[in-house]
Order: C-alpha cells, then structure tokens, then sequence
C-alpha cells in the first residue's frame, strides 16, 4: 500500500520518517526501532503516536514508499485471549 511520506530534512540518503499518511490520517513517529538496507529498498521499522507498529519501505530508485507491516498491541491481545463462548454453545466439560 502507497503512503506518503515526510521525512527529516537533509541528504537524500539521510531520509528518516517523521509522520506518514494512512487513509487519510496522519501518523506522527514516535520512535524509529530499526532500519536497515534491503537489495533495492530502505526499510524502517517504526511505533507511531498510536502505539501501533509499522514497517515502511522506501524504493530509493523512485522515491516511493510503502506500508509493509502493520501491527497493532490491540491485535496482540486478541490472539492471546481464549475463544470467546458462542451463544447457546456448551463448554467442554473437563477431565476428572
């Protein structure tokens, strides 16, 4: 997915994310967590304001960037709960 994206100013290769555009909101950068150089990409892996996780890629060659991972702690927490009780479901009984 296509984001825009406004870095620090100064040299090209100096390009840090400080906020990005998501569907129309926008992302302020809490705090860069990694960047590293891929084949053909940068990648940042970054905590917005939201506390949510992102990871953007930029393609040096064209100037574009993109959202390659988003992961939200609300998210996290969903996994990690038991499955819910269905209506007029029973629950299993247990072992003695």
């Amino acid at each position: 997915m296509h984001v825009r994206v406004k870095c620090d100013a100064g040299a090209r290769a100096d390009q840090t994310p400080q906020r990005f555009e998501l569907d129309g909101r926008i992302v302020e950068v809490e705090e860069v967590l990694d960047q590293w150089q891929g084949e053909d990409y940068r990648y940042f892996k970054l905590r917005g304001e939201d506390r949510n996780l992102y990871i953007l890629r930029l393609n040096e060659a064209a100037g574009e960037w993109d959202l390659t991972l988003y992961e939200t702690p609300r998210g996290a927490e969903i996994f990690e709960q038991p499955p819910a009780q269905l209506p007029g479901s029973k629950r299993p009984s247990k072992p003695h």
